[in-house]
């Protein structure tokens, strides 16, 4: 894929019609059906994997992509620190306590897995602390928002706003971080605007459309297969 040029500038995008995000009801039952099919996925080699989940949502959430990560060999971690509603002051010491915790379990960087905010989250994990990164992968994250008002649907936004997370703030460019990453996205997105979860394109950094709902991205078979095959890759020998 060609790296988007953030230096033009164009229509406001906005997400996919929130109708689509039905399809994450299907999407739960090709998850069963395709079980077996998962099972083949590259596998781990008991690495620890950090699951963060998106606004609101909690470790329920995440349950699915976890259950599979585990029975293909990784030990992924929930993050226990109940819904997520934001990077206060305490979630951040806690979030940094579990990192800490982690790296030290794994005897070296860890990898992150982020739905959502939980992908912004990880973008910022590793933006201040690369040393004990591996990687990063963001399903459906808006990493770049020049307008809070455009880019996420007019639900999410009313949340954010109860919640305080855009107070003085018009926008964010996660787009890119010092450790290799993986954007996973959907043009049906019907949450947020798929182009504000695109990245530039490296030797490092790679972006990977898949078909789907926004509230199915943990669930999706398609990503959860993409996610263990970057899980499974050492950093150093990254194919497309």
């Amino acid at each position: 894929m060609r790296a988007p040029d953030w230096s033009k500038t164009g229509p406001v995008q906005r997400p996919a019609p929130a109708i689509y995000e039905l399809t994450a009801i299907p999407e739960f039952g090709a998850f069963m059906l395709f079980a077996p099919w998962l099972a083949t996925a590259p596998r781990g080699t008991g690495r620890r994997v950090l699951v963060l989940p998106g606004f609101t949502a909690g470790d329920v959430s995440t349950a699915p992509l976890r259950l599979a990560l585990r029975a293909l060999g990784h030990q992924p971690s929930p993050w226990g620190l109940g819904l997520n509603v934001g990077p206060d002051d305490e979630t951040v010491r806690q979030l940094l306590r579990l990192l800490e915790r982690l790296v030290k379990q794994n005897g070296g960087p860890i990898d992150i897995v982020g739905w959502s905010l939980g992908g912004i989250m990880a973008r910022l994990l590793a933006l201040h602390h690369p040393d004990r990164v591996r990687q990063v992968i963001s399903l459906g994250s808006p990493i770049r928002i020049e307008d809070p008002q455009a880019n996420v649907s007019d639900a999410v936004r009313r949340l954010a706003q109860l919640s305080g997370l855009q107070r003085n703030r018009r926008g964010h460019d996660l787009t890119e971080v010092p450790v290799p990453s993986t954007v996973i996205y959907s043009r049906q997105d019907g949450v947020v605007a798929a182009a504000s979860c695109l990245q530039p394109v490296g030797p490092t950094a790679e972006n990977i459309e898949v078909r789907g709902a926004h509230i199915g991205l943990g669930h999706n078979p398609s990503v959860i297969w993409a996610v263990a095959d970057r899980l499974s890759l050492r950093v150093s020998r990254r194919p497309p």
